[in-house]
């Protein structure tokens, strides 16, 4: 009885080292040649922001070649790295962003709810997590593609929202006159390497 109990145990903790040994949490590094933007429309016409400068990680947990999870990920972009191509405008965006108090626009991921493979190593994401525009702090859902390739990983996706949830108040030009919209978007498609 002491060998059958013994054996079970030997069994059972090689299969757990098995399973363990099997499963790893991965660093990866935001790549220069992620696009983050930010569209928005005004009454005279929409617009766009390029985030010309970001970085970020994410530490990516996996079983073979599958992803299981991400355990952390973490993106900042400095308010005054976005770029419309109009130094007007850009000036009337980092006075809404209030950029000489605020630096950063950060997002940081609090949970994915699921993850669900869709075949070519992509999967489709639920997540929640905190974005910080202008000093203030909203949780978010956001549901975006994963494509894991090797040591590369690509996010993909976007959110809408509106500016004054963040205490923004949308940008306006020529004494008033050109009005942006409340509504704006964020688009990403991001790249990360090991």
């Amino acid at each position: 009885m002491r060998t059958f109990v013994r054996t079970s145990l030997l069994v059972n903790m090689f299969f757990f080292l098995l399973v363990a040994g099997t499963l790893q949490a991965q660093t990866y590094k935001m790549q220069s040649s992620s696009k983050i933007i930010v569209e928005g429309t005004s009454n005279i016409h929409d617009w766009k922001l390029d985030a010309t400068k970001k970085q970020g990680t994410a530490e990516l947990q996996t079983e073979g070649n599958e992803l299981t999870g991400i355990k952390s990920l973490k993106v900042i972009i400095p308010a005054e790295g976005l770029d419309s191509g109009k130094s007007g405008m850009d000036k009337n965006t980092y006075k809404a962003l209030k950029t000489d108090d605020y630096e950063n626009i950060e997002f940081q991921l609090k949970s994915v709810n699921s993850i669900e493979s869709k075949g070519s190593n992509a999967y489709a994401l639920q997540t929640i997590g905190n974005l910080k525009i202008a000093g203030q702090t909203r949780e978010i859902p956001i549901a975006c593609t994963a494509v894991l390739n090797g040591s590369k990983l690509e996010l993909s996706g976007e959110k809408t929202f509106n500016m004054t949830d963040y205490k923004v108040d949308p940008p306006t030009a020529m004494f008033g006159s050109i009005k942006t919209g409340d509504e704006v978007t964020i688009k990403f498609k991001t790249s990360f390497s090991k």
